[in-house]
Formats: structure tokens, sequence, C-alpha cells
């Protein structure tokens, strides 16, 4: 349920992201799988993971292309897009970060491998958006992405260490995630910037 939930987010947000770019139906269509659906399939194309889980459950396209083009629909009705952009693009970085690391953990990995995977999972749909808007994606920006994936997978990790049981810590893990994202973007929370500009004739 949670990926299904993640997925639709991602569409739709991937939606409001192809209409600001004024594609087609088809563009939002392909912009909608490649988010929803490309960080998972890199992680598990790195894991040997076969088949990938779209081929392996052709629905999750269905629910992808329902989402999208529902957002496209009601988009021009909606009010703060943008808004309903950095919500729903945070509730997938999260979702999709447990879902990585959960499925890295199932195969007995050493945990930087777990944590490297929640946040393929959780943020290289993103990347792959944002790559074909010609835009520098949000992993590489200066404010705080790929550390909230960190973050939300470190705690899921940690979860049963500290005696919490898997459910408590899956969903604790989460909503300090998207909390963290949430007040990053409020407060401009930003990663050290390396600045180097010397002449190098």
């Amino acid at each position: 349920m949670l990926f299904l939930i993640a997925i639709a987010a991602e569409a739709m947000s991937a939606a409001l992201v192809a209409g600001r770019r004024e594609m087609d139906w088809l563009g939002v269509c392909v912009l909608a799988c490649v988010t929803a659906l490309g960080g998972g399939t890199l992680r598990d194309v790195l894991l040997g993971r076969h088949p990938l889980s779209w081929i392996e459950h052709p629905y999750y396209l269905v629910i992808v292309l329902v989402a999208a083009l529902a957002t496209a629909l009601i988009a021009p009705i909606a009010k703060r897009l943008r808004t309903s952009f950095l919500v729903l693009d945070a509730i997938g970085l999260v979702v999709f970060t447990v879902i990585g690391c959960d499925i890295a953990q199932g195969l007995g990995l050493h945990w930087i491998v777990i944590l490297v995977s929640g946040m393929v999972t959780g943020t290289f749909g993103g990347v792959l958006r944002d790559v074909l808007c010609t835009q520098i994606p949000l992993l590489f920006r200066k404010e705080l992405y790929a550390s909230v994936s960190l973050v939300t997978g470190a705690l899921y990790m940690a979860a049963p260490h500290l005696g919490i049981q898997h459910g408590v810590g899956l969903v604790v893990a989460m909503v300090v995630g998207f909390v963290l994202r949430m007040l990053a973007i409020r407060y401009h929370w930003e990663m050290p910037k390396f600045v180097y500009r010397d002449d190098w004739d």
C-alpha cells in the first residue's frame, strides 16, 4: 500500500512539472513513469533483482498513468501548485527510501549498501525527472534532499536495534523524514556549498 501511495504521489508531482514545461499528454505520461518508477528500477538493476517491479506488476504503470492524467486534468483549477509539488515529492522521497532500505535489508546486504539503496530509490526518480526537464536536480542543489533520505533510512534501520517494532519504526522514520524535508524548505536549511572560482590559466 505504501508503495502505491508513493508512486501515485510521484506521478502527480511529475505531472505538475510537465505542465510547467508545457508538455503534451504523452510527455506527462512518460515523465510520470520515469519519476515514479525510475528510482526503483535503478535500484533493482544495481542489486540484480529481476524481473523489475513494474514488469512483474504491470498495474503499477496503470496507477502511475491514472494519477498523472488526473493531476493534469485538475491542475488548471488547483491553487498553490508549488506547495502541492513539494508535499508530493517529499512523500515520495521518504516512502521510497524506506522501501528501498527494506528490500536491500531483505537481501542481507551491508548496512552502507542498504542506506545507498534507500537513497537511490528515494531520489533518482526525481533526478531523472529534473534531467529530462533540463533543470538542476534537487539532489544536487544546496537544499536538504539526499540528506533527508539518508536520515530517513538511518532511522528505519536503527529502529529494531532500539527495541522499536518494525511498523512503528517505519512510520517514525517516514514522519521524521517528511517533517525534516518540509522544515528545510520552510526555513531554507542548506547543505554547505563548494565554491571554487580561481582561474586555472
